[in-house]
């Protein structure tokens, strides 16, 4: 029995091996040109490996730059959680600012993938896995904005979730945007927070 499982793990590596080089290939390429200027024989011919090899893990550039931006988005998302952790007593407008930092920054990292990305999320299919992936991770940023909003207790769960899915439509907005493609993030992220510091007003609860 131990033998017979053997091939499948070797089998099981290479695969893994070859998903971390084109996932490796595709990030310094896009990072570097942008999704607009990289072909997916470039990612091929980077990650040495044919391009049917790649399509077996993912068949189109879109998907290959979804791949890599779900890591970094899970990675920001991760990080401004445990910031908010911390800042969360200051109020609730300073825990989301604290959370979504990072997010700001990885969308805003190299502009055209942010943008191609959240766009891809949006309207492309929702059944494809990557794709999928990133919409549960867009979930996860909204439950904890919903969380740190909560907090407060003239704040209901009911209009905590509202809130949070309007602030991400805010954050969704002030960092695709044509006219914020040339601020920097500090000033993408001083205007949301206005924005955000208004939606909470406006319901009622000031910052």
């Amino acid at each position: 029995m131990r033998d017979a499982r053997m091939p499948i793990g070797r089998r099981e590596r290479a695969k893994q091996h070859k998903r971390e080089r084109i996932m490796a290939a595709a990030r310094e390429l896009f990072a570097k040109r942008g999704v607009g200027g990289v072909t997916t024989q470039e990612v091929a011919d980077r990650a040495d490996v044919a391009i049917g090899t790649l399509y077996l893990y993912a068949t189109t550039k879109a998907e290959l730059l979804i791949m890599v931006q779900n890591q970094k988005f899970a990675a920001a998302i991760d990080t401004g959680l445990a910031a908010a952790a911390v800042t969360a007593e200051r109020g609730p407008l300073e825990g989301v600012i604290a959370l979504i930092r990072p997010v700001v920054a990885c969308v805003r990292e190299q502009v055209e993938n942010g943008r191609t990305y959240l766009h891809e999320l949006v309207f492309g299919d929702p059944s494809e896995p990557y794709r999928r992936e990133g919409l549960a991770l867009s979930a996860r940023l909204e439950d904890g904005i919903a969380r740190l909003l909560s907090r407060d207790e003239r704040i209901d769960a009911g209009d905590a979730a509202t809130l949070a899915r309007v602030i991400t439509a805010i954050i969704h907005i002030s960092t695709t945007a044509t006219v914020y493609l040339h601020r920097s993030d500090d000033a993408v992220l001083s205007d949301i927070r206005e924005q955000v510091q208004a939606t909470l007003s406006l319901h009622g609860n000031p910052a």
